[in-house]
């Protein structure tokens, strides 16, 4: 049996351990990357494909779809990683200038999180199809999809987009393919965050811990192993939504 596992953007951080932890579990996993991280020499030295990807461009996006479709007769599943964090125009105001530039920070979001995934879902249908069993589509959202941002509400409204399209393609695809979304809120701090600010970010949850990448990779497989579960999106947030003011 195929067990070929497709994760994008998974150079670095929580795509980097996620797909290493899948490998190891025994998946064979195809790992795309936009740039040159340290992380891929774990991934090539664990026997991970890494191919070179910016989702946001069709023409890589239509020859990595049909290198997979050349290498590959299915799909145990895909796995939308790949993100991006723009911080919305300093300015609102109408002249053309700040209109343009307001757009491509919306356009930019929009094209990561929810163009790519539609259109890699669609493409790789057949793939997970073709799989020997109940196969998987996960999408990797956050927490503000559902409750928003003051500051980030392009990447806020790409984020709700991507878990809209869990619902439509959990629809669809079903009973061969299930499909699921997970949102974490602060899983793991970047090396540059300073004391301060970590203190501030755990008291935005409940449970006031950084939990790290595990509990990603332990999600995900919970999926994976699910005979029942699709259409849902699964919230990694130390209860951070019952915290807020």
């Amino acid at each position: 049996m195929s067990n070929n596992i497709i994760i994008t953007g998974a150079a670095q951080r929580l795509g980097l351990h996620c797909a290493l932890a899948l490998q190891h579990a025994g998946y064979q996993v195809i790992a795309t990357w936009r740039s040159e991280k340290p992380g891929l020499a774990q991934l090539r030295d664990a026997g991970v494909q890494c191919v070179q990807l910016d989702v946001t461009d069709p023409s890589q996006l239509a020859s990595f779809i049909a290198q997979v479709k050349q290498q590959h007769r299915s799909l145990r599943a895909l796995i939308h990683n790949a993100s991006d964090w723009k911080t919305d125009a300093p300015s609102n105001d109408a002249s053309t200038d700040a209109l343009a530039a307001d757009a491509a920070v919306y356009d930019a979001m929009q094209a990561v999180h929810a163009k790519a995934p539609y259109l890699l879902n669609r493409a790789f249908t057949p793939l997970l199809q073709a799989y020997d069993g109940v196969s998987d589509i996960i999408h990797l959202t956050d927490f503000v999809a559902g409750v928003g941002s003051s500051k980030h509400i392009a990447y806020a409204a790409s984020k709700a987009a991507l878990e809209n399209l869990t619902y439509s393609f959990a629809r669809a695809l079903a009973p061969k393919v299930k499909v699921n979304a997970i949102a974490p809120a602060l899983l793991m701090f970047n090396q540059h965050d300073d004391a301060s600010y970590r203190a501030k970010a755990l008291k935005k949850s409940l449970l006031q811990s950084e939990p790290g990448p595990a509990e990603m990779s332990n999600t995900v497989q919970y999926l994976l192993n699910s005979n029942y579960m699709t259409g849902k999106v699964i919230a990694l947030d130390g209860g951070r939504q019952l915290n807020l003011p």
